[in-house]
């Protein structure tokens, strides 16, 4: 049975969602798979809430869009109010940190890490939480390979930041999930 993943990351522009859905479909192409990206931005690119998506499946995809996503990653409490109503039964829901920890979600699985402050902390540059996330999602659905990751962040990041978005995704990967 060929595995479908109907992806949505939202947050606040400037996190970098959109940089991070276009290096995970990229990734899902060098794996082989069929992917399409497609993002949402505007007058909220800086500070509002936007959202990237993307479509990861052995199969053609005919619609490139995410109506009902299967996984949904919210880095911003704006785009958790904003798109956490809206997952698909048997879903899985990735919070950054503690940003929504009062929300209810039957059928829904939550997991929660903390994404941001990995990038602050660990790293010293919260520009590359996007690529920690990545990292958290890879680690709970192995959706691409490790090696097919590590060579679209090549593709993507000039060689002087190739190196820290490469750690960052490695932390994202060991990361201390916790599921809700």
């Amino acid at each position: 049975m060929a595995q479908s993943w109907k992806i949505r990351l939202s947050g606040t522009g400037g996190q970098g969602i959109i940089r991070g859905a276009m290096i995970l479909a990229e990734a899902a192409l060098i794996d082989g798979k069929n992917a399409t990206q497609s993002q949402v931005y505007g007058p909220e690119s800086r500070g509002g809430s936007t959202r990237s998506e993307v479509n990861i499946s052995d199969k053609q995809i005919f619609f490139p869009k995410v109506v009902t996503p299967n996984i949904l990653l919210t880095m911003s409490h704006e785009a958790y109010q904003k798109y956490s109503g809206n997952i698909e039964q048997g879903g899985i829901l990735v919070l950054d940190g503690d940003i929504g920890k009062d929300g209810q979600h039957e059928g829904i699985d939550v997991y929660c890490a903390p994404v941001t402050v990995i990038a602050r902390e660990q790293l010293g540059n919260e520009m590359c939480a996007n690529v920690v996330a990545l990292g958290v999602i890879n680690s709970i659905t192995h959706m691409v390979s490790d090696e097919s990751m590590e060579e679209s962040l090549r593709r993507n990041f000039k060689a002087s930041i190739f190196e820290l978005n490469l750690k960052a995704y490695k932390a994202g990967l060991q990361a201390i999930i916790q599921k809700r």
